[in-house]
């Protein structure tokens, strides 16, 4: 089975679970408290008001915990594997203008031999940094974060025809899909076995022109559409 039409370099989708750490607030009771004098209303005052600020802290703590996991790096920059982000898989969301540009790198050369992926992102994009990377680069997308390619979700039976990359199993459901009225060749969809983004990641892809028919298998890791009319599952 020959590759046709353009051949993008990598794209993996995910699901994002990110555990919310809950502080319960315990009650704090008067004891009993003896006498009535003013010290004690005093004290027992004083000792609510810590708690109820220890409790505040604690779960303003816990939010910054979870928005520090949430947002792994920013969309602009280079990135040192190993130094500024760990290797594992990565996801953009929300590109709408497809101005924005990743690369994956062996060095920091600069030099065109030196790059191992790449790809301009409109929607979502997923991509697997791998330990062996040196440099990741990334212009003009919105901010990445990690993902865990093992986390279940709800997954769908449609999609954007420019959404980009989505998970299969968590985030699209697999089965047989159709894209209708797709004009010019402009439509572009890809099967891919992992977020790598390297030739070696395609199982099928395909520029169509009016309608398009793909199965997508439980055992593919992403599917990716750019340009297309919306998909819908019809079995």
């Amino acid at each position: 089975m020959g590759m046709k039409g353009k051949v993008a370099l990598g794209a993996v989708v995910g699901v994002v679970v990110i555990g919310v750490v809950s502080a319960n607030a315990g009650d704090n009771g008067d004891g009993g408290t003896s006498g009535g004098t003013g010290k004690g209303s005093s004290a027992s005052a004083e000792r609510e008001a810590r708690g109820r600020t220890s409790t505040k802290d604690t779960k303003d703590t816990d939010k910054a915990e979870v928005a520090e996991k949430k947002a792994a790096f920013a969309g602009d920059g280079d990135f040192q594997v190993g130094s500024d982000i760990k290797p594992g898989t990565y996801r953009t969301t929300g590109n709408d203008d497809g101005m924005c540009y990743w690369e994956r790198a062996k060095d920091a050369s600069g030099e065109m031999d030196s790059l191992l992926a790449n790809d301009n992102v409109t929607g979502t994009s997923y991509v697997t940094v791998k330990a062996t990377d040196k440099l990741f680069k990334s212009s003009d997308c919105n901010d990445w974060e990690a993902v865990d390619e093992k986390a279940k979700g709800s997954p769908a039976t449609r999609m954007s025809g420019d959404g980009g990359m989505f998970a299969v199993g968590a985030g699209i459901a697999p089965g047989t899909y159709k894209s209708t009225g797709n004009t010019d060749d402009s439509c572009y969809w890809e099967r891919t076995k992992n977020a790598e983004h390297g030739i070696e990641s395609i199982l099928a892809n395909d520029n169509v022109n009016g309608t398009a028919v793909v199965r997508i298998s439980v055992s593919d890791a992403y599917f990716k559409t750019n340009g297309c009319k919306d998909w819908k599952k019809t079995g």
